[in-house]
């Protein structure tokens, strides 16, 4: 099995498999051509791309779009972001699937209306991937100069390349991670996808 590799191994393995979607190179090219700050191209479109590669199906099947995020904190004004997001829309013109850029330094201004918890501002892209709901999809890549890959990678590679799906109970809630398994459940069945944990039991007072 590919996540028994020692992980020099997986990451030559992981940059092999993920440039077999074709898209996603040009979404890392052109990303990098933007020049972003601390930016990745994250999530579902890496892990899932593994998992095609894995189960034998097109690298771009079921993907639905490409995360990139990137860490600005010296405007945290929409009106900032906006203007990144619009020349990011200049730059992935033509591609067949929607590239989803985002400043992770703004995450706190309004993750808490969107799925009732509160969020603790980030301090870098990093720490944001830290915090999606299975470690599964705690993954990011980026080109540096010279095309050297760089990977960030917190829980490993094991789980990503053994079709594992395992929660992350730091943020988000319950509802989010069990809405997106079920969602990827019906597209790659062969996954194991583990239940997200149960509260430990609050112990009663004994009685004298």
């Amino acid at each position: 099995m590919i996540g028994r590799l020692p992980l020099d191994e997986q990451l030559t393995v992981l940059k092999s498999v993920l440039s077999r979607n074709e898209v996603l190179l040009e979404v890392l090219h052109r990303t990098a051509a933007l020049d972003l700050p601390g930016w990745y191209v994250t999530a579902g479109c890496l892990f899932q791309t593994v998992w095609n590669v894995v189960t034998d199906r097109r690298p771009t099947s079921g993907i639905k779009d490409y995360d990139v995020f990137y860490f600005d904190r010296r405007d945290l004004s929409w009106e900032a972001e906006d203007a990144v997001i619009k020349t990011a829309d200049e730059a992935f013109a033509g591609l067949p699937v929607e590239v989803e850029v985002r400043n992770e330094a703004r995450v706190h201004l309004w993750y808490e209306q969107k799925f009732g918890v509160a969020c603790a501002p980030y301090t870098s892209t990093e720490a944001a991937i830290d915090g999606f709901a299975a470690t599964t999809c705690c993954l990011g890549v980026r080109l540096e100069q010279g095309g050297r890959w760089r990977v960030y990678a917190p829980h490993g590679l094991s789980d990503v390349f053994d079709l594992v799906v395992r929660p992350n109970p730091v943020l988000a809630p319950q509802e989010v991670y069990e809405t997106k398994t079920a969602r990827w459940r019906w597209q790659w069945p062969e996954l194991t996808v583990l239940d997200w944990p149960s509260r430990p039991a609050i112990p009663t007072p004994s009685s004298s």
